[in-house]
């Protein structure tokens, strides 16, 4: 990725809290990615899904495994934002925190 220093470690960071925390299987990146679902995994899954923000996804991925169904990882590869700014900060990491509090404790 053409990321700087401090958003590699953040995200280095986040991703191993998250499966250190939540045990997502194979997953690879819990905070991030491109991600397509077959339709009856997001009709099983979605109507059970509560967090916001990044804990979405991990949420996701974490219920799909505990309901059996598998995943499969394509790479790809980020790239530094021409137009616009990230809107990772930090009240971001904190709805991020506090979202992988909630999914430990409830998933």
């Amino acid at each position: 990725a053409g990321w700087d220093l401090k958003r590699k470690i953040t995200s280095k960071g986040a991703n191993f809290l998250a499966s250190f925390l939540l045990d997502p299987g194979n997953a690879s990146d819990l905070t991030g990615s491109f991600r397509l679902y077959k339709r009856e995994a997001l009709e099983k899954i979605l109507p059970l899904v509560t967090s916001k923000g990044y804990a979405f996804q991990m949420e996701i991925l974490i219920l799909a495994k505990k309901h059996g169904m598998t995943l499969g990882e394509v790479p790809i590869t980020f790239v530094d934002r021409i137009y616009g700014e990230s809107k990772l900060g930090a009240n971001e990491i904190i709805m991020y925190l506090k979202g992988l509090v909630k999914l430990f404790f409830t998933t």
